[in-house]
């Protein structure tokens, strides 16, 4: 059965209250995102990011121009092989939905897929989109009668997952390391550095979900250093500890007992992206080892984490192409597999995001501002 239903608001209670870090964090900055008037300071910092993003693409610009110019060569592609890229490509969409749908506790298709295509088309295209990205999902997922609690601590759960599942790919390199295939060096501290984040990373989440003290004690110090710096300048912060476990309690909830169907598709989706890297190579002609090219697309994705440029343009293709070329891939086939794995993965879902933000104010309407951080909300499964 879905658990949805319509916000409700009470303009006279602070924002975030009740609420505590990723899911705070994602809140705020989607209420930023939606609400903040265009100020000097809000000016200058656009200005500021549009800047850095310019610089960044600036600097790979010669492997951006080699990547496109590579253009005219799509036709040498296998299309046998082309059509499998596309195939894994949508696959991978699939999965990612799917595990949306599960974090926000419905069974709906139409809302999860048209709002996560649109907040993809607008986090892809804008320097440091993803606040202005997750605005607008939040927004349409509100609008289509999603309770504001259950839309933030589920795109916040689908953000953590996807990044554990990414450090976790080294992984399931290592057997073919430890056996000898030959690999670069550079490839080799990639997937030692990934291994050692993931294990930090999954030793913190067991942590923070099974004890309360970390959180707590992490609250609390924060809290002082915060009210410290800001004292005699801003209103006192309070409660910062209970707020940070009530999050965790969020988040918790969220995934609740469908955790392992979230580790399913959460490895679908990657995997099935993973795919499309590998029948893109395939196109060229190339025969790389897969779990080379794995190690360079779990590096590439870690990098795409990062907002620099739009949807990590021109970042993803100097890195992963370069990375490919680590793998054994010769340069020629590693500069067109990228292009073709990006024309699946990054052009064409950003394309369908106008067309599925035109069919969903065609079903429900004009998508309307809310708050992500409501004063009553209580999800229930």
């Amino acid at each position: 059965m879905t658990a949805r239903r319509h916000a409700q608001h009470s303009d006279g209670e602070p924002v975030n209250a009740g609420k505590p870090a990723p899911v705070a964090a994602k809140a705020a900055a989607i209420d930023a995102a939606q609400a903040r008037p265009l100020t000097w300071n809000t000016a200058v910092k656009r200005a500021l990011a549009v800047a850095v993003a310019g610089a960044a693409i600036y600097l790979v610009l010669p492997k951006l121009m080699a990547v496109l110019a590579a253009w005219p060569r799509l036709s040498t592609l296998n299309p046998a092989w082309f059509t499998v890229c596309l195939a894994a490509e949508l696959a991978s969409f699939t999965c990612n939905f799917a595990l949306q749908r599960l974090a926000l506790r419905t069974k709906d298709w139409f809302p999860v897929v048209t709002a996560g295509l649109a907040g993809n088309a607008v986090t892809n295209s804008l320097p440091g989109g993803d606040a202005a990205g997750a605005a607008v999902q939040f927004r349409m997922l509100t609008t289509a009668g999603f309770d504001t609690d259950t839309a933030v601590g589920g795109l916040t759960a689908f953000s953590l997952l996807e990044v554990g599942g990414l450090l976790a790919l080294p992984f399931f390199a290592l057997p073919a390391i430890l056996a000898g295939v030959p690999v670069s060096r550079g490839l080799v501290h990639t997937a030692l550095l990934g291994i050692a984040a993931f294990v930090l990373y999954a030793v913190f989440g067991v942590i923070v979900l099974r004890t309360d003290w970390p959180l707590a004690t992490l609250g609390r110090v924060a809290q002082s250093l915060w009210n410290r710096i800001t004292r005699g300048h801003r209103q006192p912060v309070t409660g910062l500890d209970q707020r940070l476990l009530a999050e965790r309690d969020t988040v918790r909830a969220v995934l609740g007992s469908n955790w392992r169907q979230a580790a399913v598709l959460t490895a679908g989706r990657l995997g099935f992206d993973y795919g499309c890297l590998l029948a893109a190579l395939r196109a060229t002609g190339a025969s790389p080892q897969p779990s080379l090219v794995l190690l360079a697309y779990a590096a590439a994705g870690i990098v795409a984490l990062f907002p620099v440029t739009p949807g990590g343009l021109g970042i993803v293709e100097a890195s992963l192409s370069g990375l490919l070329i680590l793998a054994g891939v010769r340069a020629s086939y590693a500069v067109l597999a990228t292009l073709a794995y990006r024309i699946a993965s990054y052009w064409l879902p950003l394309l369908a995001g106008p067309s599925a933000y035109l069919l969903f104010r065609h079903r429900y309407g004009r998508p309307v501002p809310r708050r992500a951080t409501p004063s009553e909300a209580d999800s229930t499964a």
